[in-house]
């Protein structure tokens, strides 16, 4: 297979997933349907959540000063706020293509190597990993007997042990490949999982680490306090515990993963995690929608005035 022909995949097939599952979520519910649910929103809460949503991307833009100080450049917070902003953009188009164009423009107005400014951002994805699975692991103990029940309760006590010991047969199968493992996929596996834990261990060698572990932490908070806020627009979710919305955030978080920006699985992810909670498909998915509809719109208009704007700031404004 050809580089061209690869690279044309890479943009055509998220955005062919994206649509079919826009066009299977509209066959679960009808656009009239969802309509109404945008048309009786509460706005108070939706405007509430993309203002936490704002809030975390301006925190990123700030943390992202604290790496790359250390390598002896000063990143101007507007010119890291617009980029920060058209990254977001323009992964809608071309996935993971946005990290690529944040490091681009950090080369372009603040003279940072690319390579240097690219290995910033993997360094920032590294913590939010370890975030993220910290909020699985936490999300698995508070909510361990719905999670439980849902999956295994039709299985019986003898086989609830036969599922036990499959786990852990696995587990000790896939701890045995990669410790003894030498075939160059394994490899590539362990050199990514040491990159990893260097990244992780990286952090806490900062001269700024603790406020470098502070933004982390708000930007965090503000995915999760968005997510929550903007469940109160709806009657029919505005009642969950926080737990499952903690699940569904988590479910949402991967599915942007999937296809560009989340379109069409984002809904679909919402709808899977409310379901272990006997929430209905309607306002599921009508929820679902709200949130990535609300987000997108701001990161369209926040990403392309960053596009815009970013050549002349920096013409008026120049680096000295």
């Amino acid at each position: 297979m050809s580089n061209s022909l690869k690279a044309i995949l890479k943009i055509a097939l998220p955005l062919l997933l994206g649509g079919v599952l826009v066009w299977y979520s509209l066959q679960k519910v009808p656009l009239s349907t969802l309509a109404d649910y945008f048309k009786n929103a509460n706005y108070l809460w939706i405007g509430l959540g993309v203002f936490f949503g704002f809030l975390s991307h301006i925190s990123r833009a700030y943390r992202w000063k604290f790496m790359i100080e250390p390598m002896g450049y000063t990143l101007r917070f507007p010119n890291s706020i617009m980029a920060v902003f058209a990254a977001y953009l323009i992964n809608y188009t071309i996935p993971r293509a946005g990290e690529v164009s944040r490091a681009t423009i950090l080369t372009n107005y603040e003279g940072v190597p690319f390579e240097k400014g690219f290995g910033t951002i993997v360094a920032e994805r590294v913590a939010d990993t370890l975030v993220m699975l910290i909020i699985i692991g936490i999300t698995f103990i508070i909510e361990f007997d719905v999670i439980y029940n849902f999956f295994f309760a039709d299985l019986n006590f003898k086989k609830q042990w036969w599922v036990l010991a499959s786990f852990v047969i696995v587990a000790c199968f896939i701890y045995l490949i990669f410790k003894k493992g030498t075939h160059p996929i394994i490899n590539k596996l362990k050199t990514l999982f040491k990159g990893f834990l260097e990244g992780v261990l990286s952090i806490f060698k900062m001269k700024k680490k603790w406020a470098f572990i502070a933004h982390t932490i708000f930007i965090w908070g503000m995915y999760v306090l968005m997510f929550y806020v903007t469940s109160f627009s709806i009657d029919a979710t505005s009642e969950l515990p926080f737990s499952a919305i903690l699940i569904g955030f988590i479910a949402a978080s991967f599915s942007i993963a999937a296809t560009n920006g989340g379109i069409g699985s984002y809904p679909l992810a919402v709808y899977a995690a409310f379901s272990i909670f006997n929430v209905a498909q309607a306002p599921s998915l009508a929820f679902g929608w709200i949130m990535w509809t609300s987000q997108t719109v701001m990161i369209i208009i926040l990403g392309g005035l960053s596009l815009v704007s970013l050549p002349i700031y920096n013409k008026i404004c120049p680096k000295r």
